[in-house]
């Protein structure tokens, strides 16, 4: 090999140290046919000189480049290219033509499925109208601050090591105490299991409640990361039709071994079960042997009057799993969520969250511990129920003024708000609010065996009054 030829290639090497570019350069010799099988390399002392390089260094690389296998070494007679990458890589194609299958792994059947849902995307920063997102300009970024220094002072080794997979305990139990005084939910602190979000919760409840081929009942329209969850476990999803009174009970099918519901506040239309609907739930999944998943996720925003206890409260016999979540009464990055989970249940999911990601962040969870205990969390409910209320109220007025084809479906809390548009329109209408840089979240794509509503769901949370003011007449 010519010394001008590495030197060039050496200069061409980005990043690293002499050696490590030197490795690069050589390998590229190698790898282009400039340095051909059994050709003999000059000295390191040669080289050395020749690049103006420590001979340590040239020795170095040699050394590195025969342990990767490009070289042979052999004392008294030099170092020799040991490999002709091109031939390699024409083996490899050749066996590529024979076998395309080696050539790429395929995928499990669970790991298609996955694919094939499309997953799960959040929006990257809040606009109008995005849904669902809280205003993170409103959180007391600076009274997390001190609390998050003083844990970190005081319980630093500890909350620094490995945690409890089930939750730190003393976040499950202020979650407890919580949901007791507010949901009317009835558990202890050893029934809490503390996740990373309500899309884990929904993962997890798949992967260890369900079989391939397994029936889940779900509303319709519902919560597309549900169903995500359900369709990727291989579970044959049945969708459960709404009125008045809320879902309904699927007749005369194979019973269900899940059954998901957002009861207090339906997904995405708003609406509250009845008293008598949720009993009716209640009575088949104990004479079905169903368990129901009670998705709660945005029971702290109704405005207009007091949340309706939670189901599970209602449940004498444990065939209800309910989920929480921090993203929207907090803010999305904490990743924090949790579950209450019947007491036979909740060995066997701690257990299987292990294999997951053993336990979410321990100072995480220190700090909005001690943000619940000290009065802080119903502090920060109530402004940010005032704050999402008069935005609310700001939307319900721009669209009464300015977009009475868009007709609120219901609008009684949440961080969004479900409008019905006229039949056909919601694609073209799409299209012209995303051209004004809008975002207007479809309605009608999470509607499946019932008769679709065009329509958008709007998020208000997050964006002032004088930014609803102005997008909606942008919309108009």
């Amino acid at each position: 090999m010519k010394p001008r030829l590495l030197l060039t290639l050496l200069e061409d090497a980005h990043g690293g140290g002499r050696r490590e570019r030197l490795c690069a350069a050589l390998r590229e010799a190698v790898r282009t046919g400039q340095a051909v099988l059994g050709e003999r390399l000059p000295s390191t002392r040669d080289l050395a000189r020749d690049l103006g390089l420590s001979r340590v260094t040239v020795e170095a690389a040699y050394a590195q480049l025969e342990t990767e296998g490009y070289l042979h070494r052999h004392v008294g007679q030099g170092s020799f290219v040991a490999i002709d990458m091109q031939r390699a890589g024409a083996a490899r194609s050749r066996a590529g033509r024979m076998a395309p299958a080696a050539a790429l792994p395929a995928l499990s059947r669970r790991g298609q499925r996955m694919v094939d849902t499309g997953g799960c995307a959040e929006p990257d920063r809040a606009r109008a109208f995005v849904a669902g997102s809280p205003d993170l300009g409103a959180f007391p970024v600076d009274l997390w601050r001190q609390l998050m220094q003083r844990r970190l002072r005081q319980d630093a080794g500890p909350l620094l090591f490995y945690g409890d997979p089930q939750g730190l305990p003393a976040l499950r139990e202020a979650i407890a105490r919580y949901l007791a005084q507010s949901r009317g939910v009835r558990c202890h602190t050893g029934q809490v299991l503390v996740l990373t979000s309500s899309q884990q919760a929904l993962q997890l409840l798949a992967a260890t409640l369900l079989d391939e081929g397994d029936t889940v009942w779900m509303e319709d329209p519902g919560y597309a990361g549900a169903r995500t969850a359900f369709h990727a476990s291989g579970a044959q999803v049945v969708d459960m039709r709404l009125d008045g009174e809320g879902a309904q009970l699927v007749p005369a099918q194979t019973p269900p071994r899940l059954i998901y519901l957002t009861p207090s506040h339906q997904f995405p239309t708003g609406r509250a079960m009845s008293l008598q609907r949720r009993l009716a739930f209640i009575d088949h999944a104990q004479a079905t042997g169903a368990w129901l998943i009670e998705d709660d996720y945005d029971s702290e925003f109704l405005y207009d009057h007091q949340p309706t206890p939670a189901l599970q409260g209602l449940d004498a016999h444990g065939r209800v799993l309910y989920i929480g979540t921090f993203s929207k009464s907090l803010f999305p990055s904490v990743r924090l969520a949790y579950m209450v989970l019947p007491e036979p249940l909740v060995k066997p999911l701690v257990t299987a969250r292990t294999i997951y990601d053993g336990h979410p962040s321990q100072p995480m969870q220190a700090v909005a511990a001690d943000f619940m205990d000290q009065g802080h969390f119903a502090a920060h409910l109530r402004l940010m129920r005032q704050l999402y209320r008069s935005r609310r109220d700001a939307l319900l007025q721009a669209l009464h003024t300015h977009l009475p084809w868009a007709a609120p479906l219901d609008s009684r809390g949440g961080l969004q708000m479900a409008v019905r548009l006229t039949e056909g329109s919601e694609q073209q209408q799409t299209r012209r609010a995303l051209a004004r840089g809008i975002a207007t979240p479809s309605l009608s794509e999470l509607y499946h065996a019932a008769p679709p509503i065009a329509g958008w769901r709007l998020g208000f949370a997050a964006i002032p009054p004088e930014v609803i003011e102005s997008a909606v007449r942008a919309l108009r």
